[in-house]
């Protein structure tokens, strides 16, 4: 029998680590650590490079495929079996015999049942690529992390369980990869291009492991299980890290792999540490698994929108040209270690988004705060990612004022994640600080949000009218009044305004981030096809992205084009009192977030002779606002951030 219902949500338990104590919120690679173990077959080197030839071939994937069969034999379970590569290609999908057709999306939470995505019903190969993919886009050369991790980051508390806390530092990351989203491909545009869209975003249900191979990240392995097919899956997350209870799902994903495929113990996530806490990377360590038949024990099937043909195939190397991701040759970039994405597999010169002029940034601006951006990385100190003092790895992405992409370049080792994040951090400081804000917001679904902007009037009622472009919001500040207690944390004090009811909420519920969303990625979750425009394969019609943006102006029916994201790293570029455009940056830790992007732009306007700034000259900044006394907070980075100086409180003040 699985362990679990629907009521009984899987949990974790967490160990303290006295020597790696951090500050509140940020990210801190930690040698050491307990959970999780099972040991990689090799000693992992420390200083792989991301790059590699290793990927998946197809009787790699069937072994793994079938070690999670007889995993799940053994278990008296039958199971969805999904196998990905590292930048979202689906190789594999499986189904046991009698395997559950549909999983149910739960927190266990009562009063959530029914809202939002809590309560909905979806096919359960979905739900096993979503696992698969989110193992193999958190994870790199430098740490890896599963869909238990993904659990702890993205709730009401950090930990999940200890009331009191503030959230998770990624609290809000599971609403992004959406299924569509303009910037991540699917799969009708190209076969094996990156990053590929996941059907419900990132997972925080155990049961998805990165998947490794000589210290690099290959792809991804995701499980739902079911006792028949009578019943549903289930696909939930871990809401108490205080008990230690084995989860089915994770067990089989675990034990699938060979020692081979495991991520090397050292970079796991219980040697990673959050406010002095460790992660955990997995409450199982079984033995790995047999190999049972495929034939006679279920189908490899075809999932529209996902995979071309019901048979394994093999996987992309990343930094191949196949897989999209490739090393910048632009000049501009020559030194930093920067890859950029591209469109056409025979071309690396085909780059998706080079440094460009907009309406009122031009291309010398962009190019520089992209270059010194990374040049900021690359002196700063990584926040999770082992060993301790590797220079951070992070994407950066620049938007127009309509909210196109204007530039974007990563680190070579960045977490696949934070290619679709930044854009969305970017373009939500972008929507939060414009002048038509609630205009925008109002309009969206004909006006069905609008409580929730008009909420945000009075939630500051001494300063009204914040939604009207008087008002800087950076991705923090945004965050700061999406949370389900304000201030973050402080049980008894109302939501934020941007937030679900606390008697509704839930992390498949969080209120307005997720609402303006939820009808589109329901409505794309198996989609095969999108209309391209142009006949551009990446250029999306507008109805087909993420908000229903019928009523906004066409010239900003971007700026929600792939969702919002409400954790640190964006900030809107300003010329004095004039918006014109926004920066974000996602991959290496919330505060070197915010660092890379705000001096990106300071350092970026220094060297292109500009008046940028991330903020304006005389507006309002969110961290002037209040509640009852609260203020925002606009920008935060860390203390002492970089590797080659001991320089402190390195952000001006706005």
């Amino acid at each position: 029998m699985r362990t679990r219902t629907r009521a009984v949500i899987k949990k974790m338990k967490i160990r303290q680590l006295a020597l790696c104590m951090a500050a509140p919120l940020m990210l801190v690679a930690c040698g050491g650590g307990g959970g999780g173990g099972g040991a990689s077959s090799t000693t992992p080197n420390f200083n792989v490079e991301p790059l590699g030839t290793q990927s998946l071939s197809v009787p790699e994937v069937n072994d793994i495929v079938a070690r999670a069969v007889q995993a799940s034999i053994s278990r008296g379970v039958q199971s969805t079996i999904a196998v990905t590569d590292r930048v979202g290609n689906v190789l594999a999908v499986y189904q046991m015999n009698n395997a559950a057709a549909n999983s149910t999306i739960t927190s266990g939470l009562a009063g959530a049942n029914g809202n939002g995505l809590d309560g909905a019903t979806v096919p359960s190969t979905l739900a096993a690529i979503a696992k698969a993919i989110t193992g193999a886009y958190l994870s790199s050369t430098g740490n890896a992390f599963s869909t238990r991790t993904a659990s702890q980051i993205v709730q009401e508390f950090f930990q999940p369980g200890e009331r009191g806390q503030a959230s998770g530092p990624l609290y809000g990351v599971q609403f992004s990869q959406l299924p569509c989203s303009d910037l991540n491909v699917w799969l009708s545009q190209n076969a094996s291009i990156g990053p590929k869209r996941s059907p419900l975003g990132l997972s925080a249900d155990p049961g998805g492991f990165p998947i490794y191979q000589e210290g690099r990240v290959i792809g991804g392995i995701g499980i739902i299980s079911s006792t028949d097919a009578g019943s549903n899956g289930i696909y939930g997350l871990d809401r108490d890290i205080l008990t230690n209870e084995t989860d089915l799902d994770e067990e089989i994903a675990f034990a699938a792999l060979s020692d081979t495929f495991r991520a090397p113990e050292q970079i796991r996530a219980n040697r990673i540490t959050a406010n002095g806490q460790t992660f955990q990377f997995s409450n199982t360590t079984p033995a790995v698994a047999g190999v049972a038949p495929l034939a006679g024990n279920g189908n490899f099937v075809l999932v529209s929108g996902y995979n071309a043909a019901a048979a394994p195939v093999a996987g992309t190397s990343y930094g191949a040209s196949q897989s999209g991701y490739v090393a910048t040759t632009n000049p501009a970039f020559n030194g930093l270690n920067t890859f950029t994405l591209i469109t056409n597999p025979a071309d690396n010169t085909s780059v998706r988004f080079p440094p460009t002029a907009g309406a009122n940034l031009t291309q010398a601006e962009v190019q520089n705060i992209l270059a010194e951006g990374m040049k900021t990385a690359n002196r700063a100190r990584a926040q999770i990612r082992i060993p301790l003092g590797a220079a951070a790895q992070v994407t950066v992405s620049v938007v127009d004022l309509d909210g196109d992409v204007l530039g974007l370049i990563r680190s070579s080792d960045a977490p696949i994640f934070g290619t679709d994040v930044s854009v969305q951090k970017a373009r939500s400081a972008l929507s939060f600080s414009s002048a038509e804000a609630l205009t925008d917001f109002n309009a969206i679904d004909a006006g069905a949000h609008s409580a929730f902007a008009n909420a945000m009037d009075t939630f500051f009622a001494q300063s009204p009218n914040v939604l009207n472009g008087t008002a800087a919001f950076s991705a923090r500040a945004i965050g700061n009044v999406h949370r389900p207690y304000f201030p973050d944390g402080e049980e008894g004090r109302p939501e934020g305004p941007l937030s679900s009811p606390l008697s509704s909420w839930s992390p498949f519920n969080v209120g307005f981030q997720l609402n303006i969303v939820a009808n589109k990625v329901l409505g794309t979750l198996g989609s095969p096809v999108r209309t391209v425009v142009g006949g551009d394969p990446f250029a999306p019609d507008a109805s087909q992205t993420c908000v229903d943006n019928a009523n906004i102006a066409p010239a900003r029916q971007n700026r929600f084009a792939n969702g919002m994201q409400i954790f640190p790293g964006g900030f809107p570029i300003y010329k004095g009192n004039t918006l014109v455009g926004a920066v974000g940056v996602s991959g290496d830790g919330v505060d070197q977030d915010d660092m890379v992007g705000y001096l990106g732009v300071i350092n970026g306007a220094a060297a292109a002779g500009s008046a940028m700034r991330p903020f304006p000259s005389s507006l309002f900044t969110a961290n002037e606002l209040s509640n009852s006394g609260e203020f925002l907070k606009y920008v935060q980075c860390p203390q002492t951030p970089f590797n080659d100086s001991s320089e402190q409180n390195v952000c001006p003040t706005p």
